[in-house]
């Protein structure tokens, strides 16, 4: 059993707390024992795996601990990466909350074929906010990075500002949905490129925009709701 602050592998999962080591190292830390349940359920190996009062003290786990009240396991996994596929998928610009992140992949799994795929200003989908938000999918659909202009399918842009609601544009047997920052929104060379622009319809009297994990998960289903029609 661990019982030094001075471990080697409690040392690795202080320094991953660092995007900067992350992308280094290609390594990352999930924390909880859903996450590790989730990892063993897609196959994923653990690179170093910390039990509390197995395999280190419990205090020295809590110590590296990023959840705050501590953890009973800890596991330290490569990261992986998919290539952009699937009939389905999206595709997020300037998101910089992993959290957002995080919960787009979990929606994407939930309700697409195809992953997340992270374009310019995004958060990390490896940083411990994320990864916990995606409550395991991180391990069974792994983001994918790549260029919109690359990508097959139709692209579906979510503009607060587009005439048409997602219910009324055209979709194809590939459909990439594009989602910007709830603020910021997309970019004009982001709207530029896509081939529809669409908005979610919000209440007169409800808020100006969505979060937007959830107006990702919003569109998906209405996107794979339309493309099953099509089937």
């Amino acid at each position: 059993m661990i019982t030094s602050p001075h471990n080697e592998k409690l040392k690795l999962v202080r320094r991953l707390r660092s995007r900067q080591t992350r992308t280094r190292e290609g390594l990352f830390v999930a924390e909880g024992e859903d996450l590790v349940a989730a990892a063993a359920a897609a196959r994923a190996e653990p690179v170093a795996l910390l039990r509390a009062g197995e395999d280190v003290a419990p205090e020295l786990l809590a110590a590296v601990s990023a959840l705050g009240s501590g953890t009973r396991v800890l596991g330290i996994y490569r990261q992986r990466w998919s290539e952009p596929h699937g009939s389905l998928s999206v595709y997020l610009h300037g998101v910089g909350d992993p959290g957002n992140v995080g919960a787009a992949i979990r929606s994407a799994h939930a309700l697409a074929d195809g992953p997340v795929v992270l374009g310019p200003g995004c958060a990390d989908p490896y940083a411990p906010k994320a990864v916990r938000a995606s409550m395991g999918s991180i391990f069974a659909r792994p983001p994918a990075r790549g260029e919109l202009t690359k990508l097959p399918g139709r692209k579906v842009a979510l503009d607060p500002r587009a005439k048409r609601t997602l219910a009324e544009v055209e979709v194809d047997d590939s459909v990439v949905v594009l989602a910007g920052a709830e603020r910021e929104g997309l970019p004009g060379e982001v709207l530029e490129a896509a081939d529809e622009r669409a908005r979610i319809p919000i209440r007169p009297d409800g808020p100006e925009s969505l979060n937007v994990a959830m107006a990702v998960t919003v569109a998906l289903y209405e996107v794979a709701r339309r493309m099953a029609r099509h089937v």
